[in-house]
């Protein structure tokens, strides 16, 4: 297999980790297993050996391989669960988790932009605010999202739409309905833009939520796209017998 490296700012030997890594946290690579050769690993992603190398060392450090002079490199742990994000199903579940999460926000864009409406979404507010932000927990970025929020709604609380999340606040606004909420969850690949904002590789997979919000007379007062890494969430959901 001959895999496909991008210019995304991101390090080659990292990206390679990020394969590797995957391969393990599968079991493709048991614990134990038995890793190909430098020249091996070199051909089959179609890199240096010296990329392998660096790479090889992230993952040590990690504690998933550990070298062994004259007899390879050996597969000794499994990465730590990190979807600890739980796409919700409901509306006051995602308000709670987003309270909970408490996710540090950069806001890389603000301006009054069209939202990319659908016939289906409903009517158009008068005009709409733009944020596009980054979320981080722990210091790493875990999703890109794209917020459309109607104008009116957000000079009514500016200042706090600008420092905190946005659906909690919307929640609470007692002059504010959310008559119905939707989302859509799809799977994607991280395009060069997206890849560089949340550290993950060029066509890396990743979960991309589009969500709507109608008032009671059907207008849409928020639509937001969210694109978030594949290996931060996790959707549950009941299924009826």
């Amino acid at each position: 297999m001959n895999a496909s490296f991008a210019s995304s700012g991101i390090p080659r030997y990292r990206q390679l980790a990020d394969l590797m890594r995957q391969r393990i946290a599968r079991g493709t690579w048991p614990s134990g297993h038995r890793l190909p050769s430098l020249e091996e690993l070199a051909a089959d992603f179609g890199v240096a050996r010296v990329t392998v190398r660096q790479c090889i060392e992230v993952l040590a450090r990690e504690g998933l391989v550990s070298p062994q002079q004259g007899r390879g490199t050996f597969v000794t742990g499994r990465p730590k669960n990190e979807r600890w994000f739980k796409v919700s199903t409901t509306l006051d579940a995602l308000a709670e988790l987003y309270r909970d999460t408490q996710p540090k926000i950069v806001t890389i864009d603000e301006s009054t932009a069209a939202p990319p409406l659908r016939p289906e979404d409903g009517t158009p507010a008068p005009k709409y605010v733009f944020m596009r932000r980054v979320h981080s927990r722990a210091g790493a970025p875990y999703c890109v999202i794209n917020i459309y929020l109607d104008e009116r709604i957000f000079r009514r609380h500016a200042k706090r739409f600008r420092q905190e999340t946005v659906i909690p606040l919307l929640v609470t606004m007692r002059d504010v309905t959310i008559a119905a909420a939707r989302q859509v969850l799809t799977i994607g690949t991280a395009d060069l833009e997206v890849a560089g904002m949340l550290g993950v590789a060029m066509n890396a997979p990743v979960a991309e939520v589009r969500r709507v919000f109608n008032d009671a007379a059907g207008t849409v007062i928020y639509l937001a796209e969210v694109t978030y890494r594949a290996d931060a969430i996790h959707v549950e959901m009941d299924l009826k017998p």
